[in-house]
């Protein structure tokens, strides 16, 4: 492979790596069925999570969680919803204060649509500011990787 076309291979990797999260993925860990409920080793195994974090989000009210007779936690279709927004939102870089004043907004109501949206496109913009850099940050590894593989340099 000649350099030029490494280049190529690293840019385009770089553009589109193998293995990208797919919407379908995030469905399925939305739960979109109303039907069950989890207890909180269970929401933690399909979120990623430590239930101890699952616990923080609760006691700092990102969450709200319902108990069973027995006072265990009890997780429906709509807190693992919001457990995978606040999740997702966590690893992409949003700090816990941003997350607690966007859910305190959704909790008081439809008014506040117009804050919480302007909330988002900031941080869309911040990620995708993010994205760029790390795009050429992978394409830079691809190309080093892909001439080393041909052997070093002249």
């Amino acid at each position: 492979m000649e350099k030029e076309d490494a280049l190529s291979e690293a840019l385009r990797l770089a553009i589109d790596p193998p293995g990208t999260v797919s919407v379908e993925a995030l469905r399925e860990l939305a739960r979109d069925d109303d039907a069950n409920e989890w207890d909180i080793a269970t929401t933690a195994e399909h979120l990623g999570l430590n239930p101890h974090t699952l616990r923080y989000y609760e006691r700092i009210g990102l969450v709200q969680v319902d108990r069973d007779s027995a006072g265990h936690r009890v997780y429906d279709a709509a807190s693992v919803r919001r457990l995978v927004f606040l999740t997702r939102m966590r690893v992409s870089g949003m700090s816990i204060s941003d997350l607690r004043r966007y859910i305190d907004l959704v909790d008081s109501g439809e008014d506040t649509v117009p804050e919480r949206r302007e909330m988002l496109l900031e941080h869309r913009d911040t990620l995708r500011a993010q994205i760029a850099q790390l795009q050429l940050s992978l394409a830079a590894t691809e190309y080093k990787i892909a001439t080393y593989q041909e052997g070093p340099l002249p």
